[in-house]
């Protein structure tokens, strides 16, 4: 089925668990796709495929290596010349994708971009366990942003290649203002572990440009419908936006605040004054009242950023330490169970990582204390 007649005479289409991009003509291509990937000018479509089999189960390929797998799909899925494609994959439906399109005078610009985070978010950097060896594939996970990008202008080599550049900073910088948490440290992501991304120029377009960085229109663009384009697609496939983020786990999980780990911290406070737990069901039905309370995102987002500078070297210990507290104390959280950094961490050397799992622990312990007092859904509303 064709979804979009894209400027320059190129089509997309979506069949076989695929969003494929036909070319009307020739076409430059910077890849990063497996089969075909790198600097093209032979190719006549990219694609990208869902690959998710349902039901729970992992993604699988159905040759040796990526490559081949890609291939075969190519060739036996979508009817493609797997000599002259290239494509992506990822375990998110094609029905999420998103598709932003500017013009600016006289080029356009067109991200399609299929994208989840919540289970295979990494920040750069991130420890990793894999390592590649002769091309042996590794599983793709269903957190996979992949973009097409297509530009309706004749782009230089280097201008190609810079337009891949800017993509991937403005996918970082949508990923950023969410607040998308890494799921393999306690940093904030600034993609997934398997992205991808296609990027598309038209050598028969009269409009030759030499530059997509971000002090040029077409960079500009670029940015501006990558990102919207990224926030959309993460939204339609996991509700990642503003109000899904507006939520006191959703900020704190990847500092391992989350709803067992309050649960126990609740249960172990409630031993130690000798007094009944409630059940499970109860603690969480309290926690679920506040847990969107204005007051507490605000001062726990505040709280969190505080850790992240103090991660980055941008605040000391000392100062951390107290804004911390204060944040706990503008949040209306008891303090009851705050323990000092001398009960916590006696040694007078310790490292950041230390002190902010301290930090960390304090949130947890003083939360626990605050929904041990709530008792009525007062707060549910905000302030």
């Amino acid at each position: 089925m064709k979804i979009l007649d894209l400027p320059g005479g190129d089509e997309l289409y979506h069949y076989k668990k695929s969003l494929v991009l036909k070319f009307s003509g020739p076409r430059d291509v910077v890849s990063t796709g497996p089969n075909n990937g790198g600097y093209r000018r032979d190719l006549t479509a990219v694609f990208n495929n869902d690959c998710n089999p349902g039901g729970g189960m992992p993604c699988g390929i159905e040759a040796d290596t990526y490559e081949k797998h890609m291939e075969l799909l190519a060739s036996k899925q979508l009817g493609l010349d797997p000599r002259t494609c290239t494509g992506l994959s990822t375990a998110a439906h094609m029905e999420n994708a998103a598709i932003e399109c500017m013009k600016y005078e006289d080029f356009t610009v067109t991200a399609i971009v299929t994208a989840g985070i919540n289970v295979n978010a990494v920040r750069v950097g991130d420890p990793t366990t894999w390592h590649e060896r002769s091309g042996t594939y590794f599983e793709v996970m269903s957190g996979t942003i992949n973009i097409l990008l297509h530009i309706d202008a004749d782009l230089a080599p280097g201008a190609l290649v810079n337009a891949l550049v800017t993509c991937t900073e403005a996918k970082t910088a949508a990923i950023q203002e969410l607040l998308a948490p890494s799921r393999y440290s306690h940093g904030l992501a600034t993609g997934s572990g398997t992205d991808g991304t296609i990027v598309v120029s038209n050598p028969e377009s009269g409009v030759y440009l030499t530059n997509a960085g971000k002090h040029c229109k077409l960079g500009e663009y670029i940015g501006l419908v990558v990102k919207k384009a990224v926030k959309q697609a993460l939204y339609n496939h996991c509700y990642m936006g503003p109000e899904y983020q507006h939520d006191i786990l959703n900020r704190m999980d990847r500092f391992g605040i989350t709803r067992d780990s309050l649960w126990e911290r609740y249960q172990k406070l409630c031993k130690e004054r000798q007094q009944p737990a409630g059940t499970r069901i109860d603690f969480m039905t309290c926690l679920d009242r506040i847990k969107k309370n204005n007051r507490l995102v605000t001062n726990t987002s505040l709280f969190a950023h505080l850790l992240d500078q103090m991660d980055w070297g941008m605040l000391g210990i000392e100062e951390v330490s107290e804004a911390a507290k204060q944040m706990l104390q503008l949040a209306g959280m008891p303090l009851q169970c705050w323990k000092s950094r001398e009960e916590m961490l006696p040694e007078d050397d310790v490292a950041a990582k230390d002190v902010l799992e301290w930090l960390a622990d304090n949130y947890g312990n003083c939360l626990a204390e605050f929904i041990s007092v709530e008792k009525t859904p007062t707060s549910a509303s905000g302030e």
